[in-house]
């Protein structure tokens, strides 16, 4: 993702996902994209909430200005990160990315319900893979007006 054209810092962004193909492919993307943005990992859903909560090792991080989230998720399903995001005053405010395998109209249905602010599905193809993130961060980055860090 590449830094905003107004001169911004690059953004902090958050991809939570336990496939180790899929950490690769994003981190791949961004390099072979020179995308700027600073991407951080967690690999599970109960990660998740300890970073974005600032808990233990995260006690130090940067909150995400962007938060990639996988559905799938061992220890906390990405439904609940969702939700306990959405539901908190200071992480509501953060715009979350469902990027997942699931075409499932439940599953998408039950994001937004949830407050997703997109749901993507996410493309096996390399190629279009890159083409996605390339997407998300035209929009989130270059169109869209994030809200300042809290």
């Amino acid at each position: 993702m590449t830094a905003p054209a107004d001169g911004k810092s690059p953004i902090e962004v958050l991809l939570v996902e336990d496939d180790p193909g899929d950490v690769l492919m994003t981190q791949e993307a961004f390099e072979e994209h020179k995308v700027r943005n600073r991407l951080n990992v967690v690999s599970d859903g109960a990660e998740a909430l300890a970073y974005l909560r600032r808990e233990g090792k995260y006690a130090d991080v940067t909150l995400p200005d962007l938060i990639l989230l996988d559905l799938n998720l061992p220890r906390r399903d990405g439904r609940e990160v969702l939700a306990e995001i959405k539901k908190d005053d200071e992480l509501g405010r953060i715009p979350v990315v469902v990027l997942t395998t699931s075409q499932a109209d439940e599953d998408i249905l039950r994001s937004y319900q949830l407050h997703a602010n997109a749901y993507v599905t996410k493309p096996v193809d390399f190629e279009r893979f890159i083409a996605v993130i390339r997407q998300i961060d035209e929009f989130f980055v270059s169109v869209v007006k994030l809200p300042p860090r809290g």
